[in-house]
């Protein structure tokens, strides 16, 4: 039923219900209630996320090798107040007081990422035992507790002995010889993987940018190289987890793809932001999809382009399982026959509307529009949002409450268009709100909060926002509230 004629249809009902009682009364509010159903797909997989170098802390016990970001953070100047992971949320000897948060919620999925060092202190040669009996432990106790463990292999804490870091492409061996570990240790219980998560991130912001590690400012030749190290590494580990995985293991990315949404919902402008889609996402997920660069990529790049092996794109473009996005920002776009590319990005504002932290620009419609490009243009089995939320201006009132009512604003607008994906019939399956709880939020340090509970970074209390009671309504209903 349409908008206007429910309009009609209750109007009559409701002059109906004047004259007849209550009875018709109740009709008109089933009607209502059927008319706005906002309920999400029956198996629908809702859960957490967090990563290793934010929660756990413990950084030099039981034979955690060296990271990236230890050095990083270490280094003056880098961090905000100049924070470093080495405490975090101590998840490493709370972990279960971690997953009891996550049984409140009534979250049937977590996603974690595992800590390469952890496993390979130097990268690559002989394993650390103590470090797979503490994944072992965490893994049998969400299985205990009816999570479902989702594994990501890289969340962006490299191990610091390897020799040249990203910059070195044997680094994408090593990552494929601990991934194909990994899962070969745990696919008996753990039934999804995703290789890396985010390659523009630990890519682009920590060799061109330098606001992550490993901080460098490399030429334009050297940043293409290595976003070609990072493709490859998910492509190796892709098959070296299916090489080294129990039979049924689903194996994806987690990417956080630049999303644009058209500007206006026709044919011209949708076309436009499936075009912007495309070759902004060229170095990365394109690249994972389509098994090559595109020709305007390559073009555009000249002689700085990446330098490609025999083997290479067949291997980054490895079929997958399922895609995941991490999803927090647009950027709205209109069809342009004028711009050689057909489309133009429409810039951010200084007062188009945003959360805490500075680069998260609010547009619900990303959630719709990213699903939806990324089903057009390449068809994946699956998709999982990886990692969804906002930062917010989290303090504790007299009270010892969050209430984080512009948190569940975004969550609920988010969610409605992610909702709009699933009931349009895009294979959207499920959805992993970023972050269980407040956590060091790289080279913004502690200032900015992702979570659903409060940390109290001095006494590692954990408490509930008004969001994580919100979030728990969503899930009882599988609808959204």
């Amino acid at each position: 039923m349409d908008r206007r004629n429910f309009m009609k249809t209750g109007m009559a009902m409701g002059g109906a219900a004047l004259a007849t009682g209550g009875g018709t009364l109740a009709a008109t509010r089933a009607a209502a209630a059927t008319a706005s159903d906002l309920s999400f797909p029956k198996d629908f997989l809702w859960g957490c996320a967090t990563a290793s170098y934010q929660i756990e802390g413990a950084v030099k016990e039981d034979g955690r090798g060296l990271t990236n970001w230890d050095v990083f953070s270490h280094t003056p100047g880098k961090v905000a107040n100049n924070d470093t992971g080495d405490v975090a949320c101590d998840s490493y000897h709370r972990y279960n007081e971690d997953i009891a948060l996550l049984k409140n919620l009534g979250v049937k999925a977590y996603r974690m990422s595992i800590a390469w060092s952890r496993i390979f202190p130097e990268g690559r040669g002989k394993f650390n035992q103590k470090g797979l009996d503490y994944y072992n432990r965490v893994i049998d106790a969400l299985l205990a507790a009816g999570i479902q463990p989702n594994v990501t292999m890289f969340h962006w804490d490299l191990p610091q002995a390897l020799p040249g870091g990203w910059q070195n492409r044997d680094t994408a061996k090593a990552f494929a010889d601990y991934a194909g570990f990994m899962a070969g240790k745990l696919s008996d219980r753990v039934h999804r993987f995703m290789t890396v998560n985010e390659l523009r991130c630990f890519t682009d912001l920590g060799h061109m940018v330098g606001i992550h590690a490993p901080g460098l400012k490399l030429p334009q030749a050297q940043v293409n190289q290595v976003r070609h190290h990072g493709c490859l590494a998910h492509g190796l580990g892709v098959q070296a987890i299916r090489a080294n995985a129990k039979a049924g293991t689903e194996v994806g990315i987690a990417d956080n793809a630049s999303i644009f949404v058209p500007v206006i919902e026709t044919p011209e402008h949708i076309e436009a932001t499936k075009k912007a889609m495309r070759e902004e996402n060229a170095m990365f997920l394109t690249a994972v999809m389509e098994g090559k660069y595109t020709d305007a990529y390559l073009k555009s790049a000249g002689a700085d382009a990446p330098k490609v092996q025999a083997g290479d794109m067949a291997a980054i473009a490895s079929p997958l399982d399922f895609v995941a996005l991490n999803i927090y920002t647009p950027t709205f776009v209109k069809a342009n026959p004028e711009d050689p590319r057909g489309y133009t990005p429409l810039p951010h504002l200084d007062h188009s509307p945003r959360m805490a932290s500075p680069w998260l620009y609010v547009g619900p419609e990303a959630a719709y529009w990213g699903v939806r490009a990324v089903s057009e243009m390449w068809n994946p089995k699956a998709i999982y949002i990886s990692e969804n939320g906002t930062s917010a201006d989290d303090k504790l009132n007299d009270k010892g409450l969050v209430d984080d009512g512009d948190r569940i604003m975004y969550l609920r607008n988010y969610l409605g268009q992610f909702r709009r994906a699933a009931v349009e019939g895009y294979p959207l399956k499920g959805y992993f709100l970023w972050s269980l709880m407040d956590n060091f939020e790289w080279a913004d340090g502690y200032a900015l909060r992702f979570g659903l509970h409060h940390v109290d970074y001095a006494t590692q209390k954990r408490t509930p926002k008004l969001s994580a009671q919100w979030y728990k309504e969503l899930i009882r209903r599988n609808a959204l509230v």
